[in-house]
């Protein structure tokens, strides 16, 4: 990311626009491309945002933070259920369960707040033995939570009172991806709200059908959708363009 964060939301948002406009990506082909565009941005660029920071908490079998609620675009929802399908077609991955482990998670999980799903100790069904099977994937949301002290977290999880430290550019960097990615959904007349992921992701698994509609306008993912205030978030959008 070079130049000041509005620069570089323009950017992405331009970018994420010709995929949509791009002949070849357009249908269920561009939602996936998009999802890989924004986690390739964000990895891109976070390295050098974080350049001179301590070293991250967060590694390979620390699944501490995997019990929060997590939310995700459609086409990252529509890229994960694309990838479980893959790994269940295989005869190893078949025995993960993994569809079942999500409507499982989802059923448990629905309805419930931030502090009661905290509560529950319920871990995210994307979790192995203490490892993200879905890891190559996993949301933006996911990328953009990272912590300085693993000790921090396991307080916060525990409802103690704890002040977790966590990594400022990793929350920029995702909110800027998410961001241009909402805004250029919108700008071609594609839902572009936020889901609940376990959800989400039940929902596109039981219905392959719903990328297809999704790419025309329909928005099959609605039950799943979190509480925003779209006209604001909208407006917002629209005042950027004039910021240069």
């Amino acid at each position: 990311m070079t130049g000041q964060p509005i620069d570089f939301f323009h950017q992405m948002r331009e970018g994420f626009g010709r995929i949509l406009a791009h002949e070849g990506a357009s249908g269920p082909a561009a939602a996936i491309a998009l999802a890989d565009s924004a986690f390739d941005w964000f990895e891109g660029n976070i390295e050098a945002q974080t350049a001179g920071q301590p070293a991250l908490a967060c590694a390979k079998g620390c699944p501490t933070c995997c019990t929060l609620r997590v939310t995700a675009t459609a086409p990252e929802i529509f890229l994960m259920a694309a990838y479980i399908r893959k790994v269940e077609a295989t005869a190893q991955g078949a025995q993960l369960q993994l569809t079942r482990r999500i409507v499982l998670a989802e059923e448990a999980t629905q309805g419930r707040t931030e502090q009661e799903r905290l509560a529950s100790g319920r871990p995210c069904p994307m979790l192995i033995d203490g490892v993200c099977v879905l890891h190559p994937v996993r949301t933006l949301a996911c990328r953009g939570h990272a912590a300085f002290s693993e000790e921090q977290c396991r307080a916060a999880v525990n409802s103690e009172e704890a002040e977790v430290s966590v990594s400022e550019p990793h929350l920029t960097l995702r909110a800027l991806v998410q961001s241009a990615l909402q805004a250029a959904l919108r700008d071609h007349g594609l839902p572009w709200g936020l889901y609940e992921l376990n959800q989400g992701l039940a929902l596109t698994l039981a219905e392959p059908e719903l990328i297809d509609e999704w790419s025309r306008g329909a928005d099959g993912l609605a039950p799943a959708a979190v509480d925003l205030d779209m006209a604001a978030l909208g407006q917002a959008f629209d005042e950027l363009r004039a910021v240069n």
